[in-house]
């Protein structure tokens, strides 16, 4: 076992919706303690005024940062709508915002999900892809894992012919710290079905980059 686990002495559970484990969730007081421990390992006082409520307020921000873990993204894509008329061509929402966290420095990265996929049986409402990009962009993550995420969840739920799904962003761990080259920008795709056809593809990218209505 990992010696940084075996030390806290906490029981490993299954996930119950991954095939993941999960540690014993610490208290609100155990949380706030580690917020003014990493106060102190800074170099500032946690007990002086401006501080004093900041593991308060930092434990409540982690709730809404990390929401992602405590959502399933396959009950968010369950309603699906088949009378579309015949509808078989894509569907495609860009320019999805999101802000997620590196799970390698715990800094944000910040951009845009494009999402498109050729239906089979029925489409799902516009604002559940939305959903699905947040349900994954609120864990911590890297670029790579959740855009794979995304893609194998349509997939999944909605067996489309094929999806795409295409993730720009800027990483604070390149912009703020390390290198510290700001303005850089990181483009991940997955492709699965229809979508592996390179023509596919390139209309994907197309449709994702035209300018505006």
């Amino acid at each position: 076992m990992n010696p940084v686990v075996k030390s806290l002495s906490v029981e490993r559970v299954l996930s119950p919706s991954a095939d993941k484990f999960l540690i014993k969730k610490p208290t609100q007081e155990q949380a706030e303690e580690a917020v003014r421990t990493l106060i102190l390992w800074a170099g500032d006082d946690p007990s002086r005024e401006g501080l004093t409520d900041t593991p308060r307020r930092v434990t409540k921000a982690y709730r809404e940062f990390y929401k992602g873990y405590h959502e399933d993204a396959h009950e968010v894509l369950e309603r699906v709508f088949e009378e579309v008329e015949g509808y078989k061509d894509m569907v495609l929402v860009r320019d999805i915002p999101f802000y997620s966290h590196c799970e390698h420095h715990m800094v944000p990265f910040v951009g845009k999900a494009h999402i498109g996929y050729y239906p089979s049986k029925g489409v799902v409402g516009l604002s559940k892809l939305a959903r699905i990009v947040d349900v994954y962009a609120r864990r911590l993550q890297t670029q790579e894992t959740m855009t794979a995420q995304i893609a194998q969840v349509i997939d999944k739920v909605l067996k489309p012919r094929g999806v795409a799904v295409l993730i720009e962003a800027e990483h604070m761990c390149m912009s703020m710290r390390g290198v510290q080259k700001q303005g850089s920008s990181t483009m991940t795709t997955q492709y699965s079905g229809v979508f592996k056809d390179p023509a596919e593809q390139v209309r994907f990218f197309t449709m994702v980059k035209s300018p505006g209505l």
